[in-house]
């Protein structure tokens, strides 16, 4: 009998439906496998009878015991077989033919342990765990086990009889059948591009749990009495050993996709990563294999399963994780974090499926900082289990629904989302205005007294290492799932309606997340805590660049993890500098300090990083110093003459093929209306007056090349309409070398740009509320479509948008087809978000991207990415606040026969004092070009704040009440100098200068 076997197994891996045209050999290799049927099955025995039949039934379990053992081969030959196997055909003809016999033969005796050794309950014999090994090795093993099979004979294989102690096995046997695994992929190999077992195994199980057998099939159910919990632990292991092998292989070190990291892979990484993208059989890709896990059903259900569902998330995640027969949330949590990884690098659309089915699926997330808030925040959680028990209330009876609508398909797409918002999104009037009340006290500093310290999360101030594995994954994924979501929140759904969650529970999200990566950057993450890292960084920034644009947390929060352990600037600064030698793949061997600088800037004080850009720009002028740069010839050979009428053309002409020598000094030489040269040599303040004066004739939007937002604040972007100007793009790099300048020389331009056009220079996301910053009109009737209840085909909308560029209307396709695409309730979140970033980032890409490649000529992006859009404009322009006269008049230098005890310059300080802000402002304006003080106090102005003595004869009964000087002040703007007159009287000073700056009076007015 076992050498029958033996041989079966033999002929069977020998035989090749693709090959064999002889019948003979098919109906030879049917037969032979009948034979064995019906020898290992007594019933067919015709010689037995009842006083032999307890001998048959002993020696048949010794065949089979023979047939489930390695020794046997049968399970590595059926698996070689049906790796032969082709699509098979629907139709029932070829259901009766010899390779259909065979096929089913095969599978009968490959399943005959299964079916001799029955389980006891739970337990499984050890003759079952033999059988059920060499299956797991080289049945499940078997690429696109279940569309090679007739349907017919898939319910065998999904049968209780046959998949419970094979998931039971791969649980006690994880590590032994891992090896085998690793094993198999080194030996059997064809090319180093084959997809892992592991990878085959996994989306084996899942179409034989989940009655799907190909694309075409729409899953919405589990195979009856599936061991649900067995399942779950089974796809994490499966998972586990798929990601380890491909990490291993090296082709998924960049496997976050949806994390948005920045960095490329090797030539075989991607070469491997592109083959299992692209393995398919038939019509069906690798990825259609694990479509079911981001189905909505599948989540709803494993919710459902959760043993012990009447407790709260934080209960969950405490309890055994070796009870096996009990499912946990940490299971399901463990098994989405792994798909998120898995498809970043094997789909196109990397793991959005997988985050938008879990970002809309109703409480999921909510579940998870459920239980998160209760670790971290265990003082703060009222009611936690309470609002877990509705949350799988919602999923129960959800799950009733979804039972109901099993005949209609699935629709993915931004249909679903749009109705899943508009369901769960509300909230009580009465709940806002609470979150309200207390969100504009947190974000006004009035309350607790130790705010600091309630930021600054004790349990993740040691970094991610002392992290227990469950809670960690809890983090990956819901980070990895909200930094999702946020990409589609507006305003209304964060601020008011407060979905998902209160500003109180961000609040608590933004500090958990702040502490979690500082701490995790200072204290050098290993690689395996890469994925978290990159995911709660991801997930930080989303809520950073929100509070920058829209405050929701108080500044202590975001100060608070680094209060205690922030290093001096200089050696925060040099560390930075060092890091930036650095390849991004290589992070985590880069110095931490550095590193956290990079990620997590805004631990620094605003105006800390101010001196720490400072820093950056002194360090930068020593390298080249050191480097001979400045002292060479050509430092001083940037001599540029400029017509006064011509500023922006001569200025473009002689400096835009500088590149990076614009660092150097430039000596400008004027040429007046008339054409004559003008007098005075450059020591600065020329230099400084040319870029002042350039900017001010190539922003205005006269000029065309930049305009203002239609909002009250008339902040600059760059002119769309540019693009079509002669050497428009090219001005517009010239104008990026411009600000460069300015911001390197520490001269600063009276100028702020929209803060959409910030974001692309800084390389960060624009929300789709920023829109309304840009084109208020448009955002409110987006907003109109979003929020539209009724049928949103009757507004007869299509993917399009009119544009009006030199006097002509041109139609603009928002994507492929758009003008024959009209606007659904299914769709209008797609095209409310294609709008946007048609707006936000198509419109005005090419126009920043040069921008940029000016700017970075001389400003370095990591210096720039230290301070978000707000404070970029304020590192241009100045502060926004009133003039210090304290701080100036220690700043002031006088010339001219002043001292600062002359009575002119006393009743001028008198007078600044006594003066509106604005007008002080004016002032400051009138005397420098710019309104505004420098960042770090006017001891950073350059050149330095002058007042110059104008001498006047008056009568010397002027101060006692006679006339006084008539003379009115006027300034030097390139060297910050204020010609002043000598004033006898404090009110005639008030009245001269108050008439001077409002006339915008300049050199000798009088």
């Amino acid at each position: 009998m076992k050498k029958l076997v033996s041989l079966c197994s033999f002929v069977l891996v020998k035989y090749d439906t693709y090959s064999s045209r002889s019948g003979d050999i098919t109906a030879v290799t049917a037969l032979l496998l009948r034979m064995i049927i019906i020898l290992t099955d007594p019933k067919g025995w015709k010689c037995v009878c009842d006083e032999t039949r307890e001998d048959a039934d002993r020696a048949v379990k010794r065949v089979i015991k023979f047939m489930g053992s390695d020794r046997s081969g049968l399970c590595r030959c059926v698996g070689k077989y049906m790796n032969k196997l082709g699509v098979p055909s629907p139709t029932l003809a070829v259901q009766r033919d010899e390779n259909f016999l065979i096929i089913a033969s095969a599978i009968t005796l490959v399943l005959r342990p299964f079916q001799a050794f029955k389980m006891e309950e739970i337990d499984l014999s050890l003759d079952t765990q033999i059988a059920a090994e060499q299956y797991c090795l080289h049945i499940l093993s078997v690429p696109w086990l279940v569309q090679r099979i007739p349907v017919v004979l898939v319910q065998a294989l999904r049968h209780n009889s046959t998949l419970v102690p094979v998931l039971m096995t791969l649980m006690i046997l994880h590590e032994k059948i891992s090896v085998e695994y690793s094993r198999m992929d080194f030996s059997e190999a064809s090319c180093p591009n084959n997809m892992p077992c592991a990878g085959w195994a996994l989306a084996n199980i899942i179409s034989l749990a989940t009655l799907c057998e190909n694309s075409s099939t729409e899953a919405n159910t589990f195979s009856p009495g599936l061991d649900i919990a067995g399942y779950v632990k089974v796809l994490n292991i499966l998972a586990e050993n798929l990601l380890t092998t491909t990490e291993n292989n090296g082709f998924s070190h960049k496997e976050q996709v949806e994390l948005g990291e920045v960095g490329g892979n090797s030539s075989g990484s991607v070469s491997l990563c592109l083959y299992l993208r692209d393995t398919t059989f038939g019509s069906i890709s690798y990825i259609d294999l694990l479509k079911p896990i981001c189905q909505q059903w599948h989540l709803l259900r494993l919710m459902a399963a959760l043993g012990g569902s009447n407790k709260s998330a934080a209960q969950l995640s405490k309890m055994d994780v070796r009870r096996v027969k009990v499912l946990e949330l940490h299971d399901i949590t463990l098994l989405y974090s792994h798909m998120v990884r898995i498809y970043s690098f094997l789909n196109l659309t990397g793991s959005l499926p997988v985050l938008n089915m879990l970002a809309f699926t109703p409480g999921y997330l909510v579940s998870i900082w459920s239980g998160l808030e209760c670790c971290f925040f265990p003082d703060k959680t009222q009611s936690s289990g309470d609002k877990f028990d509705s949350v799988l209330s919602h999923w129960n009876s959800s799950d009733r629904l979804s039972k109901k609508k099993q005949s209609k398909p699935n629709k993915d797409g931004a249909g679903k989302w749009a109705n899943i918002l508009q369901k769960i999104s509300g909230k009580s009037p009465t709940d806002a205005e609470s979150s309200n009340s207390f969100y504009s006290e947190m974000v006004d500093g009035q309350g607790k007294e130790n705010i600091d310290d309630e930021w600054d999360i004790e349990s993740l101030r040691c970094g991610l290492e002392i992290i227990p594995k469950e809670r960690s994954c809890l983090i990956h994924l819901f980070c990895a799932v909200y930094a999702h979501l946020l990409l589609v929140l507006d305003d209304i759904e964060f601020y008011e309606k407060q979905f998902p969650f209160s500003l109180e529970q961000q609040r608590r999200i933004a500090s958990m997340l702040n502490t979690l990566v500082y701490n995790g950057l200072l204290h050098n993450a290993s690689r395996q805590n890469k994925p978290l890292l990159d995911a709660a960084s991801r997930c930080l920034q989303m809520l950073y660049e929100r509070d920058c644009r829209r405050p929701f947390c108080p500044s202590a929060l975001w100060l608070s993890p680094a209060k205690k352990s922030r290093p001096p600037i200089a050696l925060a600064a040099r560390t930075h500098e060092v890091l930036s030698d650095f390849r991004s793949d290589d992070c985590l061997s880069a110095p931490s300090m550095g590193y956290f600088i990079t990620v997590t800037p805004h631990v620094y004080p605003f105006e800390e990083r101010v001196q720490m850009f400072r820093e950056f720009i002194n360090m930068d002028k020593n390298s080249r110093r050191m480097a001979g740069e400045l002292n060479s010839p050509g430092d001083r050979s940037i001599a540029i003459v400029v017509r006064r009428g011509h500023l922006v053309e001569d200025g473009f002409q002689q400096l835009n093929s500088l590149g990076s020598r614009l660092k150097s000094s430039i000596h400008v030489s004027f040429v007046s209306e008339s054409g004559l040269p003008e007098a005075g040599l450059d020591y600065g303040g020329l230099s400084k007056e040319f870029l002042t004066d350039i900017a001010k004739a190539a922003f205005d939007p006269q000029y065309g090349l930049f305009c203002q937002t239609s909002t009250s604040e008339r902040l600059l972007i760059p002119n769309t309409a540019a693009r079509f100007l002669e050497n428009g793009v090219q001005m517009i790099e010239f104008l990026g070398k411009i600000v460069g300048k300015a911001l390197y020389e520490g001269i600063l331009l009276d100028y702020s740009f929209s803060h959409v056009f910030i974001q692309k220079l800084l390389g960060r996301y624009s929300f789709l509320d920023e829109l309304s910053s840009l084109d208020p009109e448009l955002y409110r009737n987006l907003m109109c479509v979003k929020n539209y209840e009724g049928d949103v085909e009757d507004l007869s909308l299509d993917f399009t948008i009119t544009e009006e560029l030199l006097g002509k209307r041109t139609t603009i396709e928002l994507k492929p087809g758009g003008k024959d695409t009209n606007v659904t309730n299914d769709n209008k979140l797609q095209y409310i978000h294609a709008m946007a970033d048609y707006k936000l980032n198509r419109q005005i890409i090419p126009l920043s991207n040069a921008f940029y490649r000016g700017l970075t000529d001389l400003i370095s992006p990591s210096w720039l990415k230290l301070f978000n859009a707000s404070e970029f404009n304020q590192l241009l322009s100045g502060g926004n606040h009133d003039i210090d006269v304290d701080d100036l008049r220690t700043n002031t230098r006088y010339t001219g026969g002043y001292s600062e005890g002359s009575r002119a310059v006393k009743l001028f300080w008198e007078v600044m004092a006594g003066f509106e802000p604005t007008e002080r402002c004016m002032v400051l304006k009138f005397v420098t070009s710019c309104s505004r003080a420098p960042l770090l106090g006017f001891k950073h102005l350059q050149p330095t704040f002058t007042i110059h003595k104008v001498a006047c004869d008056v009568p010397l009964w002027a101060s006692i009440g006679g006339q006084d000087v008539e003379r009115l002040p006027s300034a030097s703007t390139c060297y910050n100098t204020l010609k002043l007159p000598t004033y006898k009287r404090a009110s005639t000073l008030r009245s001269k200068l108050l008439y001077a700056i409002n006339s915008n009076a300049g050199f000798e007015l009088s």
